[in-house]
């Protein structure tokens, strides 16, 4: 009795090395993206806001551009309150008041690095207060010297102005925190740590909805109902659990289940349009692309060119910008993120539509007096 045995084809050796080589080129273009902005960034167009004697000013600026050039965008203001209102409104990160009593204003809440750039500021700025009264105790003392060596001066008026000049110290610096980071993030960990998790979170959505459900309307029916349940969800941990986010509870919901439909969105309509090569494509735009630009860790100036600025129009710098406005930022204008993620949402349900119609096939049966019916992959179109 003779047994047959039956082996499975082996991939050529070809085609086995090939497929390794282009495994290694996706990980070396992961790790490329995720790199790059990071080892590329520099402290450049950081956003101040200056207020004082227009000579003190000048100084300040001055000194900057000399010590610190390109990396401050400087716009100069009335008072305190006109560079408060300008840190409140996120038209600058942080401002510095030039009187008698100098300040720095800092907005803690606008990123750790923001915090740390503006200390800098602080730290350049005393020194400068500093040797401005070092000199000028130095010039009195020259001053007073020279008149009573010149007999213009009696000796003890002399020293009593060299005295009082000597004990002439500088003022401190201070530094007040116009926006804080809440007592349950202070560190502001929690908004740098959700940040990934809400584009993985985004792309599961719509993976999941492409590959398990069919039907263009109930494709978008799940993703309406992914948006908002996944809205109140996230939000109920992130807010009322670890209070990362702050402010109104609704509106919050409304921001994380709009950024997580307007990735889920893409996906979905991506495959209808093109098959699951469009789940590539949504990733590709999510993870490799948006994410890398979506300058959650750093000011979006510090990107090189204008990457920066390009990545608001992404999903995740549009969805972090947007949820940091919120929670702190409240008088902010915060339509162009409300637009960005809208748009990706809206353009997703068009590209499922539009792949709903493409999958139609129509049947002209021929004699047939009645109307043309029409088959497809997808659900035939209401009459």
């Amino acid at each position: 009795m003779s047994e047959t045995i039956v082996t499975s084809p082996h991939t050529k050796w070809g085609r086995s090395i090939g497929i390794a080589i282009g495994a290694a080129l996706v990980a070396a273009v992961f790790v490329l993206a995720f790199i790059w902005p990071g080892m590329t960034s520099s402290i450049k167009d950081f956003p101040i806001a200056v207020t004082g004697d227009v000579k003190q000013v000048t100084a300040f600026t001055d000194a900057l551009d000399e010590n610190a050039a390109g990396r401050f965008d400087i716009t100069t203001v009335d008072s305190r309150d006109d560079a408060v209102t300008a840190i409140e409104e996120r038209v600058v990160y942080g401002a510095v008041v030039l009187s008698d009593d100098p300040e720095v204003l800092t907005a803690s809440a606008g990123g750790t690095v923001n915090a740390t750039v503006m200390a800098q500021v602080a730290s350049q700025l005393q020194h400068q207060v500093t040797a401005a009264v070092t000199e000028g105790v130095q010039a009195g003392i020259a001053k007073a010297s020279a008149a009573q060596a010149a007999g213009q001066l009696p000796a003890d008026q002399a020293l009593a102005i060299i005295e009082k000049a000597s004990a002439v110290t500088a003022p401190t610096v201070t530094t007040t925190d116009v926006v804080p980071l809440a007592d349950t993030d202070p560190r502001g960990v929690g908004f740098a740590s959700a940040a990934f998790p809400m584009v993985i979170g985004g792309m599961i959505g719509g993976v999941l909805i492409s590959l398990l459900v069919t039907g263009v309307w109930r494709r978008l029916s799940a993703l309406a109902a992914y948006a908002v349940v996944a809205g109140l969800g996230l939000t109920a941990i992130m807010q009322t659990w670890f209070g990362i986010l702050q402010g109104d509870f609704l509106l919050n919901s409304v921001a994380v289940g709009l950024s997580l439909l307007a990735t889920a969105s893409v996906i979905v309509g991506a495959t209808a349009l093109i098959g699951r090569a469009g789940i590539a494509v949504g990733a590709l735009l999510t993870m490799l692309v948006g994410n890398p630009l979506s300058a959650a860790t750093q000011p979006m100036q510090f990107l090189p060119g204008a990457w920066g600025a390009i990545g608001q129009y992404f999903v995740p710098g549009a969805s972090t910008t947007l949820l940091r406005d919120l929670s702190y930022f409240p008088e902010a204008d915060a339509s162009q993120a409300w637009l960005v993620l809208g748009g990706w949402a809206v353009a997703g349900v068009v590209l499922s539509v539009l792949g709903h119609f493409r999958s139609q096939e129509v049947v002209h049966v021929e004699g047939s007096l009645e109307a043309p019916r029409t088959t497809g992959s997808l659900a035939a179109l209401p009459a």
